[in-house]
């Protein structure tokens, strides 16, 4: 079992800036991939960016490229989630999430092509979620 909780959420005009973090119970290295999802009312869940806990490539989703950077503390035990230049589309519920690792083999995988390969159905653990609100 792995425990996530987040923070750093709140209403922010349009152009400003906001750093989400997200607490683990355990080590960072007990899961492969985690990563920052994001969902809107009346829209699917999306996933914003992912690292692979062991180092290289973050996956960035379109969307957020350019805009938002993911980051591990391993001494910390904490993910964080700058988000700069925010627009009103960015406005939802951010929820942080960690794979729980699994096979070395998938490990291998993931070290050798990175972070775009932990997909959406390889996150089993879940923070309670901050809502992002962006006004003009």
């Amino acid at each position: 079992q792995v425990d996530l909780v987040e923070s750093g959420g709140g209403s922010v005009q349009a152009g400003g800036s906001l750093r989400l973090s997200c607490v683990t119970s355990g080590s960072i290295y007990s899961s492969y991939c985690m990563g920052w999802f994001r969902q809107a009312p009346g829209k699917e869940r999306e996933e914003i960016a992912a690292v692979y806990t062991g180092g290289g490539d973050p996956y960035y989703a379109d969307s957020v490229k350019g805009r938002f950077t993911i980051s591990q503390d391993n001494a910390k035990n904490t993910l964080y989630l700058q988000m700069n230049n925010l627009k009103l589309e960015d406005t939802a519920m951010y929820y942080c999430a960690a794979d729980g690792g699994g096979p070395k083999e998938r490990m291998v995988v993931i070290q050798a092509l990175g972070a775009k390969m932990c997909g959406s159905s390889d996150f089993h653990y879940w923070g309670q979620g901050t809502q992002v609100t962006v006004s003009s």
